[in-house]
């Protein structure tokens, strides 16, 4: 079973998954393909319901940069839990670019991962799994103490042992 967890709590999602259709709802918060974005872009930003884009691993962030400020989701898609790049693009999002809103992890999101891909600034999972929440929980627990700097602003084990803040 599918499950949303957004900020560490189980969600409804608002949104409608329109990446596979040929006609768009004519209301409702949307998630559309790049393709559709691109080929709608003029009524999609008129639309007075949220809109998310959903980038493949294949379709790099800057294709939709100019228009951030149109979206309130952006969905990464991870193909298969060895393809990593949405990592890559998560942090772009935050760092270079300035996403604030919803960055969702869809597809092949193995619990394990989680812990990694909340470093990097998604704050949404699509997690299939019974007991999602349980799986999600353990996931973000797993690590308290980080080598390594992130998109996150954790103290790293250094700064700890310094008694600094990371900065």
């Amino acid at each position: 079973m599918m499950t949303l967890i957004k900020n560490g709590n189980v969600v409804e999602d608002p949104f409608i998954d329109c990446t596979e259709m040929h006609i768009l709802p004519k209301s409702g918060a949307l998630i559309v393909s790049v393709a559709q974005w691109q080929d709608h872009w003029e009524k999609l930003v008129r639309r007075p319901d949220p809109i998310g884009v959903q980038l493949k691993s294949h379709e790099h962030p800057e294709i939709i940069a100019d228009d951030l400020e149109s979206l309130t989701v952006i969905a990464l898609e991870f193909p298969t839990f060895k393809d990593g790049r949405a990592y890559s693009y998560a942090r772009l999002l935050r760092e270079r670019y300035g996403f604030t809103g919803e960055l969702r992890a869809v597809g092949e999101v193995l619990p394990d991962q989680i812990h990694f891909m909340e470093r990097v600034g998604f704050n949404s999972v699509e997690i299939d799994s019974d007991n999602a929440l349980a799986d999600f929980e353990r996931a973000t627990k797993e690590f308290t103490v980080w080598y390594q700097p992130s998109g996150d602003a954790r103290q790293r084990a250094a700064e700890l042992r310094r008694g600094q803040k990371q900065g």
